[in-house]
């Protein structure tokens, strides 16, 4: 397990506090309607951090063509009908690239500054020309207003218990998923990012905001600075 990150609860557990089964109980909700939205009918999608292909399969369904790329092997076991690639986002280099390149779940939120520059780094690396970036940013209050709870329409509840500094402008996230016959919690470290320090991320890595997509801004179309 990675210093900071911690996972309880029934099945196997990635290094970053994941619970493969919680993961793949959990509904998809609306990312793929806004992500079709943004971008060309059919494209070539490069998905950093699918998981156990939530987003991947409802992708696939609407005629995308997927290349889910996740650090556990146990979380790509669980998608289908996409091409899978087991290794760490900051490190990936394939070599091609792609239509789409879409970095969900907050991953630019990184406690790890370096690892979200990799991130970022990875994601222009694998970006065809006249491609976009489609990156999901956490909602503003995602840390201030804690403790809260979300009781989900399928049936079980969301928990945010803390968020707590550990130094460097980083919290520790404990978070908790009640269902009906499993509880699991989640700890892991985040870095609360206003739009102005997620907008200056985006220019290191040679990225600007193209749109947000959505009203929160959680959302966000990124394009490369030169001739995006």
């Amino acid at each position: 397990m990675r210093e900071g990150y911690e996972g309880t609860g029934p099945g196997a557990i990635t290094p970053d506090g994941c619970a493969v089964e919680l993961y793949s109980r959990l509904p998809v909700g609306a990312e793929p309607d806004i992500i079709a939205a943004a971008v060309p009918a059919g494209a070539r999608v490069l998905e950093l951090g699918s998981g156990v292909g939530r987003m991947t399969h409802a992708l696939l369904e609407r005629g995308f063509e997927v290349t889910a790329v996740d650090e556990s092997a146990e979380m790509l076991e669980r998608v289908r009908g996409a091409r899978t690639i087991c290794r760490p986002i900051e490190k990936l280099d394939l070599g091609e690239t792609f239509d789409v390149v879409l970095l969900a779940s907050f991953l630019v939120h990184a406690g790890d500054a370096e690892v979200r520059r990799g991130m970022l780094r990875t994601c222009v690396r694998h970006l065809a020309e006249g491609g976009c970036v489609l990156i999901q940013r956490e909602g503003e209050d995602y840390h201030t207003h804690v403790p809260r709870e979300r009781v989900d329409p399928a049936g079980f509840t969301v928990r945010i218990l803390s968020a707590e500094p550990v130094g460097d402008g980083v919290n520790s996230v404990h978070a908790e998923y009640v269902f009906p016959d499993a509880v699991w919690t989640q700890t892991f470290r985040a870095r609360p990012l206003t739009r102005e320090q997620f907008e200056e991320a985006l220019g290191e890595a040679g990225l600007r905001v193209d749109r947000y997509l959505t009203e929160d801004r959680t959302w966000v179309r990124a394009v490369p600075v030169a001739g995006g």
